[in-house]
């Protein structure tokens, strides 16, 4: 559990209405309590993917460690460039990981292959397809060749010294084998958040049970276990918690007893059974609980004793909506990653027609798709109703409405976050 997730103060006359957030000022409020959670641990490089860097990794060496050809060809010193028709001796060969020992004379070449280092006093490497070679002797046309050509500069990727990897990042494919080739073993990391995640309602049954009349399936937790394990966090699921106030404080007690982050789906809208906002202020701060989106107005944000609180709408399409606009950058920014402030987003024409009205930012789900001419658009998957989860499964991108535009024709260009970016 988090010792540093107290929560300042929030009265009314904060410039927000509480009641109906905008989409951006809840995600101004959220950024504003989060601190990172700075447990620290070393792990092996081999194990980090997706890992988040504790500190700034410097690099012990430079890559490439020397001077290396970027090509099979001939080593030779550039001043041979001087006459127009070059004739060179051989005088031996450099492959990868074999330096060449001996020092090449005045007039003389070594062949060479793509990655040997680049023997002392040479600095020149010419194609072998633009070289005529006869027994020992090779000859080419010095027009276009210019020293230092064909020659990857010892520190041409990163020097020694310089930082390699900039603490909060979290770690790609690619990090990996940049630190390998640095040699490095070891790296310090954040230790994965610690998440609780809970479903309420007593309409809900898990999965392998039978449905009785008025029952469903409870699908948020599994979209959630999904969600959380994609994020490289510690996930502990408390299971489906009935409408009962006295179980859902117990379940609360819990949960801040061990995580960082308590996540619960439904139970935070307007109707009579639903405790959780009445909970928090019991046992914590409601930060807030209503925003001008859809779907996903009821979402609550705040503090159960020290862990951080998401309190998701029951829809299932609510509940991955919200999860990728408001959770996702708030437990990567927990966790220490440095992350960008926004999705980046692309503009499509629209093929059909969105009837909305202005007031809230909707998140349509959409498929950006090629017409027949090869032209990029997108359109609506359907349904849009915040429970019909295929809707989401059919997607590859949100549609973004911003909250004071109202119904979009067709052909007219909308906003596009594509899953890529942030799923």
């Amino acid at each position: 559990m988090t010792n540093n997730t107290s929560l300042p103060a929030i009265n009314n006359t904060d410039d927000y209405d509480p009641n109906s957030l905008s989409v951006d000022q809840a995600r101004s409020i959220i950024h504003r309590y989060l601190n990172p959670i700075r447990r620290i641990e070393e792990i092996a490089v081999y194990d980090s993917l997706e890992r988040i860097t504790a500190e700034d990794l410097i690099a012990p060496l430079s890559v490439p460690s020397s001077d290396y050809s970027a090509m099979d060809g001939y080593a030779f010193h550039s001043g041979e460039l001087r006459n127009h028709d070059v004739t060179l001796r051989v005088v031996g060969s450099v492959f990868a990981g074999h330096p060449f020992q001996d020092k090449v004379p005045p007039g003389c070449a070594v062949r060479i292959m793509t990655g040997a280092v680049i023997p002392e006093s040479l600095d020149t490497v010419v194609m072998q397809e633009l070289v005529v070679r006869e027994e020992e002797i090779i000859r080419f046309s010095s027009h276009g060749i210019t020293a230092g050509q064909n020659i990857r500069r010892r520190g041409e990727d990163i020097r020694e010294g310089a930082i390699a990897i900039p603490r909060g990042t979290r770690i790609t494919p690619a990090h990996m084998g940049l630190m390998a080739s640095l040699g490095m073993v070891n790296l310090r990391v954040y230790e994965p958040l610690k998440v609780a995640f809970f479903s309420t309602g007593d309409e809900l049954v898990g999965v392998g049970q039978p449905l009785q009349n008025g029952q469903l399936y409870d699908s948020n937790r599994y979209s959630l276990k999904g969600l959380l394990t994609s994020l490289r966090v510690e996930a502990r699921d408390f299971g489906v918690v009935r409408d009962d106030p006295q179980a859902l404080k117990q379940v609360f007690h819990e949960a801040s007893l061990w995580a960082d982050v308590i996540i619960s789906s439904g139970g935070v809208s307007v109707g009579d059974a639903d405790f959780i906002k009445n909970l928090m202020a019991q046992l914590g701060q409601v930060v807030f609980w209503k925003l001008a989106m859809k779907p996903g107005r009821p979402l609550a944000y705040g503090k159960i004793k020290n862990s951080h609180f998401f309190g998701l709408p029951g829809n299932p399409v609510a509940v991955m909506v919200t999860f990728y606009q408001f959770v996702q950058h708030a437990l990567a920014s927990l966790a220490g990653q440095e992350i960008r402030e926004s999705v980046p987003k692309v503009r499509y024409p629209l093929v059909g027609q969105i009837k909305k009205i202005p007031g809230r930012m909707e998140f349509q789900r959409g498929t950006v798709f090629q017409n027949s001419a090869g032209q990029w658009q997108v359109k609506t998957t359907g349904n849009q109703s915040s429970g019909v989860l295929s809707s989401m499964t059919e997607a590859n991108c949100f549609i973004v409405l911003p909250m004071d535009s109202g119904s979009v024709n067709d052909g007219e260009w909308v906003e596009v976050e594509l899953f890529q970016g942030i799923l």
